[in-house]
C-alpha cells in the first residue's frame, strides 16, 4: 500500500479517528497494530505471516534476555540476532546464492531463485536486531523497563507496535528500540505538533509525487537497452536526474513517515540532512540515510573494533562495513561493488587524514561539493542498473556516443526542470545556515505552491525506490 494512494487515505483517516477517541485511549496500541497489519497485508496477505514470525521471535528473545535466567542472557541474545539474520538472509539472499553458485537448471538453484523478497524485510529485521541487542546491553532494571516491560502480554503488544508501525514499516527510517519504546504512552489529539507534521508531509509528498514520480519518466531511459543509442550529454544529464530522483524519492518517503508518526504522537529522528552539500564522503554518510549509517556504525563497525586497534584494522572495518551495507541494499553483486566503492573512498579519506594530507590539500568548498556529488551520482548507476554488464555498457556509451545525432532536448529540459526543487532545497539551506530546521523557515506561500503542484502536477504513481531493499 503506497502512501500516495486512495486505499492508504481510507486506512489512515479511520485509524486516526479511532486512535484519538477518548474511550479508545487504552487501546491505542491495539489500533496501531491492527492498522499496520492491514497496511502490510494489503498487497500480499501471505507475507503477514513472516512479519508475525519476526515479531514473535523478538518478543520472546528480548523478554527472555531481561526476565529469564540471567546466566543464559548471552545465549538468548545470540539466538535472537541469529534468527533475525537468518530470516533476512533466507528471503533476501537466497536468489543471489542460487544464481551465483548453482548451475542453470539445478532444482535447488531454481528453488532459491524463486524465493520472494518480502517488502520492508531489511528494515523490520534491523529493528528487531536493535531490540535484542539493546535489551542485552542494558545494565540496570530502569534501563530495561523503557524497552522490555514486565508482563508478557503487555510487552508483546508494545513490540508488535514497534515492529509493525506502518509509517516506517516498509522503508524506514530504521527506528531503534530506545527511540520508539520509551515514547509509548497515552497520546492526546491536542498534543499533535501540527506545524512540524504539516511541513514534513507537504515537503515529503511534494518531493515524492511532483519531483521523483515525474523524474522517473525521464530516468526510465537509463535502463538497458534504451541508453545505447543516446548522446553522451543526455546520458550524463540522465544520471544527474537519477541522483535527484533517488534523493527526492527516499527523502520524501522519510519525511512522510516522520510526519505520519507525529500525527500518532511519535517523534522520529531525521533521516536526511541535505546530503548533496557534503564536502567529504564521511560527511555524506552523516547526512544520507542517517538511521542506516548510525545503525551500521553502532551494530557493525564498532563491534568489529571501529578505530580502536590502529590504522589497518580501522581501514578493514570501514571497508567491511560498507560492503555489507551495500549488500544490505540488494541481493546483487553490483550493490557489493557500490559498497566497496564507498568503503574505498572512506578509507582513502581516512588515510589522508591520518597522514596529514587533508590539511595540506585544500580545495574551495564549492569544488569539494561538486566532486563528492559527482562521485556519489556516478555510483548511483549501480542502483539503477543492478546488472554489472549494463553499468559497464552505460559508462562506455558516455565516452563513445559523442557523435550520435540528437540530444533529446525534451528529456534534457524535463530532467533539469524537475531537478530545480532539489537544488533549491539544498541551496536554501546553504543560504540560511539557520539552527532552526529549514522547513520551519519556508514561507506559507511556498507550502501553498507545493500543495497546488501536488494536486495538479503529480507524476504517475510508483512504488518508492527503497521498497525493493
Amino acid at each position: 500500500m503506497l502512501f500516495n494512494s486512495v486505499p492508504f487515505l481510507l486506512l489512515l483517516l479511520p485509524t486516526l479517528l479511532l486512535y484519538y477517541l477518548p474511550f479508545m485511549q487504552r487501546l491505542q496500541l491495539h489500533v496501531i497494530v491492527v492498522s499496520s497489519f492491514i497496511f502490510y497485508a494489503y498487497n500480499d496477505p501471505a507475507l503477514l505471516t513472516l512479519l508475525l514470525v519476526s515479531i514473535s521471535i523478538n518478543i520472546a528473545s528480548s523478554y527472555a534476555i531481561v526476565f529469564g535466567p540471567q546466566q543464559h542472557r548471552k545465549l538468548y541474545a545470540t539466538l535472537g540476532v541469529v534468527a533475525n539474520l537468518g530470516i533476512l538472509i533466507f528471503f533476501k539472499y537466497s536468489p543471489l546464492l542460487g544464481r551465483s553458485f548453482f548451475p542453470e537448471g539445478s532444482s535447488l538453484g531454481q528453488f532459491l531463485v524463486g524465493i520472494p523478497l518480502p517488502v520492508g524485510i531489511s528494515f523490520f529485521t534491523f529493528q528487531g536486531i536493535s531490540l535484542v541487542v539493546e535489551a542485552y546491553r542494558g545494565k540496570e532494571v530502569q534501563e530495561y523497563e523503557s524497552i522490555v516491560v514486565r508482563g508478557l502480554a503487555r510487552h508483546a503488544l508494545r513490540i508488535a507496535a514497534f515492529k509493525a508501525f506502518f509509517p516506517q514499516l516498509v522503508a524506514g527510517p530504521v527506528v531503534k528500540a530506545h527511540e520508539f519504546l520509551p515514547q509509548v504512552r497515552v497520546k492526546r489529539f491536542r498534543e499533535i505538533p501540527w506545524d512540524s507534521a504539516f511541513a514534513a508531509l507537504v515537503v515529503g509528498y511534494f518531493l515524492k509525487m511532483v519531483v521523483a514520480d515525474n523524474m522517473k519518466d525521464q530516468t526510465f531511459w537509463i535502463t538497458f537497452p534504451y541508453f545505447q543509442d543516446m548522446h553522451s550529454l543526455t546520458l550524463v544529464v540522465l544520471l544527474f536526474g537519477y541522483s535527484m530522483q533517488i534523493f527526492a524519492d527516499f527523502a520524501g518517503y522519510s519525511l512522510i513517515a516522520i510526519g505520519l508518526a507525529q500525527l500518532f504522537g511519535y517523534l522520529f529522528p531525521e533521516n536526511f540532512n541535505f546530503p548533496y552539500i557534503s564536502t567529504s564522503f564521511a560527511e555524506f554518510w552523516r547526512r544520507w540515510h542517517i538511521s542506516l549509517s548510525t545503525f551500521l556504525r553502532e551494530y557493525l563497525y564498532i563491534p568489529l573494533g571501529g578505530n580502536r586497534k590502529g590504522g589497518f584494522h580501522t581501514y578493514k572495518n570501514l571497508m567491511l562495513t560498507m560492503v555489507l551495507g551495500g549488500l544490505w541494499h540488494g541481493a546483487a553483486w553490483s550493490y557489493a561493488v557500490w559498497g566497496f566503492f564507498h568503503g574505498l573512498v572512506l578509507v582513502i579519506e581516512r588515510l589522508m587524514k591520518d597522514w596529514g594530507w587533508s590539511t595540506r590539500i585544500r580545495l574551495p568548498k564549492a569544488l569539494q561539493m561538486l566532486f563528492i556529488f559527482s562521485s556519489v551520482t556516478l555510483a548511483w548507476l549501480l542502483f539503477k542498473l543492478p546488472d554489472f554488464d549494463h553499468v559497464i555498457a552505460y559508462m562506455k556509451a558516455i565516452f563513445t556516443n559523442t557523435g550520435v545525432a540528437g540530444m533529446q532536448p525534451l528529456i534534457l529540459f524535463f530532467v533539469l526542470l524537475f531537478s530545480v526543487p532539489v537544488i533549491a532545497y539544498h541551496l536554501f539551506y546553504l543560504w540560511t545556515r539557520s539552527p532552526r530546521p529549514v522547513m520551519a523557515r519556508i514561507k506559507p506561500v511556498i507550502y501553498g505552491i507545493m500543495l497546488f503542484l501536488i494536486l495538479v502536477n503529480s507524476g504517475g504513481g510508483a512504488s518508492f525506490i527503497y521498497f525493493q531493499f
